[in-house]
């Protein structure tokens, strides 16, 4: 039998996988930043301060893709956020770009047209969305029904419990 080796790096068995992920605004604010792999704190602030410097100063004819250390980032802008995911340099840029887009699909179906200010008062929502889509940086889930179904559940039983409580 053949088996595909992992390359080097790469941990043994692990499929491509997101690093980390991030939202910027234009402005360079943060809006939601999650790792999938360990980083000391000083280090994730470091590495999202030139990570957004980097792609807010690229020009718009630029290639979405950026070398950045031993990772590549992947990054589309949608309205006035950048969505930007790192990844090994080896991983496919455009199922990348295809993971960001249906974040984005979805985040707008549950909102309906979203925007940053959703994003900034609903933050925990688009965290928990990204967990539904993402388990350990792998797609866990492609169809955005069942997605929403998860999210549309969890929000009936905060629900329950807010009416339980008055």
């Amino acid at each position: 039998s053949s088996l595909a080796l992992p390359s080097p790096g790469r941990k043994r068995g692990r499929a491509m996988g997101v690093n980390f992920f991030l939202l910027i605004s234009r402005q360079g604010k943060t809006r939601l930043a999650k790792y999938f792999v360990p980083i000391s704190q000083k280090d994730r602030m470091k590495q999202i301060k030139e990570v957004t410097h980097m792609v807010l100063h690229r020009n718009q004819k630029q290639s979405n893709f950026i070398e950045y250390r031993d990772q590549r980032v992947i990054y589309k802008r949608y309205a006035s956020l950048y969505f930007v995911a790192g990844v090994d340099v080896d991983d496919n840029e455009l199922l990348v770009l295809e993971i960001i887009h249906h974040f984005v699909e979805i985040l707008d179906r549950y909102f309906g047209n979203v925007c940053e200010l959703d994003l900034i008062f609903n933050f925990h929502k688009a965290y928990y969305i990204l967990d539904e889509l993402l388990i350990c940086g792998e797609l866990q889930e492609t169809s955005k029904k069942v997605i929403l179904r998860m999210i549309q559940e969890q929000d009936s039983m905060m629900q329950e419990k807010k009416d339980g409580k008055s």
